[in-house]
């Protein structure tokens, strides 16, 4: 029975019916040439009839030893995989918008903890002929990095679709065939926690002087920013369960140009979009601030080698100044770029183990948010989680059908009523942008301003 590192048994821990604790997806596909009527069936079909399986999506929490929570894993030995993967039709007319519907109302429910941590849904009856797959997996098992690296997986750079890929829970040839903890870098094994411990104690007697470095930044330099330096929003407020998901593909060369023409990152220039939108957005809701926004942007502390069978979760939170207080989208461009420049400077100079313990400051004070007016009577440590996943590079198929778009759909927490989460995916970025039904207006209306922030980003750098 594999342990939980504490890491990932928070995430059910703090789970509600209120704050669901998985990441999701919505990816777009266009059929391959001849495909028929039951082309979606047939493929179904054929992924059930899989018997490859990784270990990892046959998990399912062990009982609690107590009320804190979860310590171990339990293996499904009886998978009912046709309840995991299921087939859907969208109503008529079969637009775009029934599809994030659609996957809003299935974004906004729990996933059932007597099985394993994980729902993939195929969706026919767009209107355009093309066909979509909405997946989600508890935080517990994957973070967003190494579930999108899952998928990538089971995706192949040819379109022939006599080539089979294999299903998205399959083993795959680069992963090996049992999806054993111990190959993923997390082992279990006695061995494993020896080194870790080892490893730790050396680290985290560093911690006190990696935080008196990092203050001292603060304090001298006022450069980095921290938390609780956010303003009181309408997004930093308690939320409930149900959810709205809006998503929108944009040419990566677009903001290359910015970058280039600005003399910044795409990241930069991603985060400036975002600011934008948020600030056109809050103007809209009569809502906008003095004070800049800041974000949590999640940074990925995994390894260039570690491959899609990495498990659990590691991320460091680094927090920018978004600059929404700035009307020129120039000025607020370098107020990001500045931002986060210090932000990652500080970060390459902590071992990763350091970087966890000082994000976890960053994001510490969400901790307290179930507790009864915690929310409505402190300032957020931060507004928003803006995340920006790498993904494919170039055109990717899945049995022949081309990959249009992949839409990540996130987490959210009282005081954090919305989320905007983004991935490349050959020539384009895909966001994905995850509410509170309740307390986020209008989610959709967030795309149009995400569109003219680029377009004035453009006009302000040319």
């Amino acid at each position: 029975m594999p342990m939980m590192p504490v890491t990932d048994s928070m995430f059910l821990l703090i789970e509600t019916r209120e704050h669901p604790m998985h990441v999701g997806g919505l990816e777009l596909f266009t059929p391959p040439d001849g495909a028929g009527p039951d082309y979606l069936s047939e493929l179904r079909q054929k992924m059930l009839d899989s018997a490859s399986m990784r270990s990892l999506f046959r998990r399912r929490p062990a009982r609690p030893v107590n009320t804190m929570g979860y310590l171990a894993w339990a293996t499904d030995a009886e998978l009912d995989l046709d309840y995991h993967f299921r087939h859907s039709a969208l109503p008529r007319p079969g637009r775009v918008r029934e599809l994030l519907e659609l996957t809003s109302r299935w974004h906004s429910t729990l996933l059932d903890r007597h099985r394993p941590l994980w729902e993939i849904h195929l969706i026919e009856g767009l209107n355009d002929g093309r066909f979509a797959m909405y997946t989600k997996i508890h935080h517990a098992l994957l973070d967003g990095v190494s579930a999108l690296r899952q998928l990538q997986s089971t995706l192949s750079d040819s379109p022939d679709p006599g080539l089979a890929d294999p299903a998205p829970w399959a083993s795959t040839k680069s992963s090996g065939s049992s999806g054993s903890p111990a190959a993923s870098g997390n082992g279990s094994g006695p061995g494993s926690l020896l080194r870790l411990t080892r490893n730790s104690a050396r680290q985290l007697a560093g911690v006190p002087q990696a935080a008196a470095r990092v203050a001292n930044e603060a304090f001298r330099e006022h450069a980095l920013t921290l938390p609780l330096q956010a303003p009181k929003t309408m997004l930093n407020v308690p939320i409930g369960g149900a959810r709205r998901f809006a998503a929108q593909s944009w040419p990566v060369e677009r903001v290359r140009q910015v970058a280039t023409n600005a003399g910044v990152s795409r990241n930069d220039v991603v985060l400036a979009m975002c600011a934008g939108a948020l600030r056109d957005y809050l103007i809209e809701q009569r809502a906008l601030p003095d004070a800049p926004l800041v974000a949590m942007v999640p940074m990925s502390l995994r390894g260039k080698r570690d491959t899609e069978e990495a498990q659990g979760n590691q991320i460091g939170a680094l927090l920018c100044n978004l600059g929404t207080d700035q009307a020129d989208p120039a000025q607020r461009l370098a107020v990001i770029a500045r931002s986060m420049s210090e932000g990652k400077r500080i970060f390459k100079q902590l071992t990763p183990l350091q970087v966890l313990l000082l994000s976890a400051v960053n994001i510490a004070p969400l901790g307290a948010s179930p507790v009864p007016g915690f929310v409505n009577n402190t300032r957020p440590p931060f507004n928003i989680v803006i995340s920006n996943v790498p993904g494919p590079r170039k055109q990717m198929y899945w049995n022949g059908a081309s990959l249009d778009g992949i839409y990540p759909a996130s987490v959210l927490l009282d005081g954090q009523a919305l989320n905007i989460t983004l991935t490349n995916n050959g020539d384009n970025l895909d966001f994905g942008i995850t509410g509170c039904r309740r307390s986020v207006p209008h989610l959709q209306r967030l795309l149009v301003h995400l569109d003219t922030a680029l377009a004035e980003l453009e006009y302000a750098t040319k």
